[in-house]
């Protein structure tokens, strides 16, 4: 007779949800795959119960299903079949991924797509503070994100801490419904957009209620130390110089910043008042500081707003000449 036995599989770091799917298709698909065992969900365990040498080749091939989740945060009934047939090695990395920052939502390739991303991923590997400028729709931050989503995953840091100026909103901010976190959501919510499109809305959702991912504005950096943590500081460009040096002072133990902004989108009263460029002028050439200036060949959003940049660049400029001349005619 054939020695029987019961196990019981922990699900560490995944939402045991996500493993079952949608109303446990996944879950009947393994004891579909797997008849001669009994498998019963217990939360964040399976229970486990046949013969011995069919439960230790369920629990490698479940190991290497969550292996795979967990590196590519989706799953589908093909891909259970496939983990299940063959099983995954999670070390074993097929020639494209050195390049893969990470992998997002539903198998989506998260890479660097211009120059001037792969520059900043490049610098990123040896500098512990980057300032990445460039216009709208270049990257910058959706790169930076990335990248802090694949520390995260690749547990180099504990913790990713997103913020920004609350700039735009001013005043009006007391005119808005709710409490604070509900008056400032709307403003950080294209941060919130690049982290749904590269973790998991439930393992997302965990990550937000135990603070490994915060998404604050910037005056609730002030008096923080920041250790084993990745954070970036997007739309810079409406800091003040002592803002910025607040912010960038928080840098504690084994802590990678990234600040992002375009200075032509300053939203401060006095464009002047910026602090971004002076603060990239000081600390130029500081050892561990790397900086990246992106441009409109960068750009990979809709076509139309490579044209949009161009034409506002145009009439930045004749402005300026128009400045000069009639400058020039007042002397």
């Amino acid at each position: 007779m054939t020695d029987q036995l019961g196990k019981e599989i922990q699900i560490d770091g995944v939402d045991p949800r996500e493993l079952y799917g949608p109303q446990n298709a996944y879950l009947e698909q393994l004891r579909t795959l797997f008849p001669e065992l009994k498998i019963v969900a217990r939360g964040s365990s399976l229970k486990v119960l046949g013969a011995e040498r069919e439960v230790a080749r369920f629990e490698k091939r479940f190991e290497g299903l969550v292996a795979y989740y967990t590196k590519y945060g989706h799953l589908s009934s093909q891909v259970i079949d496939q983990c299940f047939a063959a099983g995954y090695d999670a070390s074993a990395e097929r020639p494209m991924d050195k390049d893969v920052l990470v992998y997002g939502n539903n198998g989506m390739i998260i890479r660097a797509r211009t120059p001037n991303q792969q520059r900043l991923v490049e610098c990123y590997d040896k500098n512990d503070l980057l300032f990445a400028v460039g216009p709208a729709g270049s990257g910058k931050t959706y790169t930076a994100i990335a990248l802090a989503v694949r520390a995260l995953k690749e547990k180099q840091v504990r913790r990713i801490i997103l913020t920004r100026p609350a700039v735009e909103a001013g005043e009006k901010l007391g005119f808005l419904p709710g409490d604070m976190k509900e008056k400032l959501d709307p403003y950080l919510q294209p941060l919130y957009d690049a982290l749904n499109d590269m973790i998991p809305p439930l393992k997302l959702q965990k990550f937000m209620e135990d603070g490994t991912v915060q998404i604050a504005p910037l005056a609730y950096m002030r008096g923080r130390t920041l250790d084993n943590a990745f954070v970036i500081l997007d739309e810079a460009q409406n800091t003040t110089l002592s803002q910025i040096k607040m912010f960038l002072t928080r840098m504690g133990r084994n802590a990678r910043f990234i600040v992002t902004g375009d200075v032509t989108q300053i939203d401060l009263p006095r464009r002047s008042d910026s602090g971004l460029t002076r603060a990239m002028k000081i600390l130029e050439g500081v050892k561990g500081i790397g900086q990246i200036t992106f441009d409109k060949r960068d750009i990979v959003r809709h076509e139309l707003v490579k044209q949009i940049v161009e034409a506002f660049d145009r009439d930045a400029e004749r402005g300026e000449i128009e400045r000069k001349l009639i400058d020039k005619q007042d002397k």
